[in-house]
């Protein structure tokens, strides 16, 4: 199957805040079903052929899945398509292949395996002065590092503090089954946030449900979504400032006027109530 970067599925259903297509660009090459067969020869395709093959199953390469696209594998993976597009030296980032395999993860960080866990710290021992009785101190149990996995409220663990993207009522709140971020209300053209300072990933209309999209990568760990919009007032590179207006409210790809948005770390979808201040 020949994917497009610019269509395709997110795979669970996810209600998601349309964008105007204002500054994007909407890829607008054909969707080709395969359906694992060459088409010319109509001869079943060697999966061991396909791109990247060789790394199938390696830490920090993904295997394309039937619906998948450059901008879901960037989202699911917490890295910019532009990034995958380099680091698998795609010569066409609109045409992605089932089987083939990219790398999600920049070089060389996939022998970096899990993220280290801060050592703990032992106090050095007193020792008495020579000849006296007293007991020697007992050096202090070691002190576990922090949990820095668990975000505070209006913060986390990589030093972001996110404000709220919209000033509307949440209408609809994370089920990751269901819905993997909250559905803000409002009115079309109320303004858009950044919730923390970040680099802009993603601005355009190529994944399905999801409308007019921005997606702000705030560091290797963060990024957020923010969708349905109906204009779009950032582009992909932009370097963006926290409370900066990066779209406006709109509904498309959606029921309804409504911002959805996502906090994805490293490419999972979690709780943004969890990410942000209370009011």
């Amino acid at each position: 199957m020949l994917l497009s970067r610019g269509l395709g599925t997110l795979g669970a259903v996810l209600v998601v805040g349309g964008l105007l297509a204002g500054c994007a660009q909407v890829n607008k090459a054909p969707v080709e079903d395969r359906g694992g067969w060459d088409s010319k020869s109509s001869t079943k395709v060697d999966p061991a052929k396909l791109p990247g093959a060789e790394n199938a199953g390696k830490p920090g390469y993904y295997t394309v899945q039937p619906g998948d696209t450059l901008i879901r594998i960037g989202l699911e993976h917490g890295q910019s398509w532009k990034d995958i597009t380099r680091w698998s030296g795609l010569t066409n980032p609109d045409l992605i292949e089932v089987g083939q395999v990219v790398r999600v993860v920049p070089p060389g960080a996939e022998a970096e395996g899990t993220r280290p866990v801060a050592s703990t710290s032992v106090q050095p021992v007193a020792l008495p002065p020579a000849g006296s009785t007293a007991p020697a101190a007992t050096a202090p149990a070691p002190v576990a590092p922090a949990d820095t996995s668990k975000p505070t409220a209006g913060g986390d663990a990589s030093g972001l503090a996110f404000i709220w993207p919209a000033s509307g009522a949440v209408i609809a709140g994370f089920n990751e089954a269901t819905n993997k971020g909250l559905d803000i209300a409002g009115k079309a053209g109320d303004p858009i946030l950044a919730v923390a300072d970040g680099r802009v990933v993603y601005a355009g209309a190529g994944l399905r449900g999801y409308g007019h999209l921005v997606i702000l990568k705030h560091n290797n760990t963060y990024l957020t979504a923010y969708a349905h919009n109906q204009k779009l007032l950032v582009k992909e590179d932009q370097n963006v400032k926290k409370g900066q207006k990066i779209a406006e409210m709109g509904s498309t790809d959606a029921d309804r006027v409504k911002l959805h948005f996502e906090v994805r770390r490293q490419g999972k979808p979690v709780d943004p109530s969890r990410y942000l201040p209370a009011r």
